[in-house]
């Protein structure tokens, strides 16, 4: 090959410069990387209290279990055998020093045969609320226990229903079947007086005549003296009591009043959940047929659907605090120094008002539901709890006719015997009857009658 003069001859090591272009242009683009973005994720005590639970929980709650929240959840699972103060706060402040926890849900089978330990729990749980600041949801059994006060900067949440709630579905109830004329029993349970005062603010506002004859407190205790108690007892005038007092208390309650004929036909009792204890254990043999309860329409959710409701809970808060603030909120790992937060934008603020899966789960600042949906039972004569009605959103909603239970001669009615007769509502909508064939008039004290007047 010719090279003009003045000019070096090519090197053979250099490639022509468009074969270098053909070379980048047919290499593979080099791999971009993602940077690594942690998932947002939290972490929730699911804490099984009690020994009931040590076959029905098998294995430990896994993130699958909650995979359609908007958050990741790590549940931990912790089984507790005892519930004594104690053994609760030992195994939850365990867990905290482990685990950072966002939150707890609580479930326990603290019911029947419990004692004392039916309010210790729900007790216990908002002490350590207070003192850590660490949300947490009580879902069943004790944990959902009325507490009538509960402390200053208390983080705890209960499942459940107020008191003023069921003292409105217990009127609710007994303005239905016209129940006007009642009797107020009470121990001195804590809260008892103010079980009084929403019974007097209830019928004081109310349009509908109630006639409440006596407001009796006595003690209810093994122990105490029967015979005062018997006295007052036998002072009552009215077939329709409302109780308030410990699960325990009832028994006695009922002990001496079956002793001065207040039970059986003609009589109705209504008593709050707490009197209640656990209803999906057998009632102490005390508890007269006919009983009327109130409690939330909680009681016959399984467990897994009790767990996921507030599993949902703390993870919808914490995923609305997230969006709020742009980051998680720091978990809890000490139970003698709480997380601080400025302005009061805490994670337990962000939980008060969930809605999951079309259920209202919005807490009021008592730290119950705002909108429960309760059940109204009644022990039927196979000793069973039976539902006979609720009340959602202020709707009432019952059996009919659920009473009385009995017959003019003290005779049980069996529900095969009870007649509903209903209509259908056209608009304009008038019953009338036929007029009489021997007058050609309406008959006195009926309906009106078809009776024409242009003829």
């Amino acid at each position: 090959m010719a090279v003009p003069p003045g000019q070096p001859p090519p090197s053979p090591q250099s490639p022509p410069l468009f074969l270098l272009f053909l070379i980048f242009l047919s290499s593979p683009p080099p791999l971009l990387s993602r940077p690594l973005i942690p998932h947002p994720s939290i972490n929730v005590a699911v804490v099984f209290c009690g020994s009931a639970y040590q076959n029905e929980v098998r294995g430990h709650l896994s993130r699958e279990n909650f995979a359609d929240l908007p958050l990741e959840v790590n549940p931990v699972t912790v089984l507790v055998n005892d519930t004594n103060p104690r053994a609760l706060l030992t195994s939850l402040c365990e867990t905290m020093a482990t685990e950072k926890l966002h939150g707890v849900v609580f479930e326990d089978d603290v019911g029947s045969g419990a004692g004392p330990q039916l309010a210790e729990v729900a007790q216990i749980l908002d002490f350590l609320s207070t003192q850590t600041a660490l949300p947490i949801v009580g879902i069943s059994g004790g944990s959902t226990v009325v507490i009538p006060h509960k402390a200053e900067g208390s983080t705890f949440l209960q499942m459940g229903a107020s008191l003023e709630q069921q003292i409105v579905c217990m009127f609710k109830l007994m303005e239905e079947y016209d129940w006007g004329d009642f009797v107020v029993i009470t121990s001195m349970w804590p809260g008892y007086e103010t079980f009084v005062d929403y019974v007097h603010s209830y019928t004081d506002t109310s349009y509908f005549l109630w006639r409440l004859q006596d407001i009796l407190s006595l003690e209810m205790s093994v122990g105490t003296s029967d015979v005062r108690a018997k006295r007052m007892l036998q002072q009552i005038d009215s077939q329709v009591l409302l109780a308030y007092c410990s699960y325990e208390e009832a028994q006695y309650l009922f002990q001496v009043a079956g002793e001065v004929g207040l039970l059986g036909p003609g009589y109705i009792w209504i008593l709050p959940s707490l009197a209640l204890g656990n209803t999906e254990s057998p009632p102490p043999i005390s508890f007269p047929i006919g009983l009327i309860g109130v409690i939330t329409d909680h009681w016959r959710k399984s467990l897994r659907q009790r767990v996921r409701e507030g599993v949902a809970i703390v993870a919808k808060g914490a995923d609305s605090f997230r969006r709020y603030q742009g980051f998680l909120p720091e978990g809890h790992s000490d139970c003698n120094t709480p997380v601080t937060h400025i302005n009061n934008n805490t994670l337990f603020r962000h939980m008060l008002n969930v809605t999951w899966e079309r259920k209202d789960l919005s807490f009021n600042s008592d730290g119950y539901l705002t909108n429960p949906s309760m059940a109204i039972v009644s022990l039927d004569r196979d000793r069973l709890w039976d539902k006979v009605g609720t009340l959602e959103r202020g709707i009432l909603q019952v059996r009919y006719p659920v009473w009385p239970r009995y017959g003019t001669f003290l005779e049980t009615v069996s529900d095969d015997r009870h007649l509903t007769v209903a209509t259908l509502e056209e608009r304009p909508f008038v019953i009338v009857e036929n007029v009489d064939p021997d007058t050609g008039t309406c008959v006195r004290n009926t309906v009106p009658c078809r009776r024409q007047s242009n003829r």
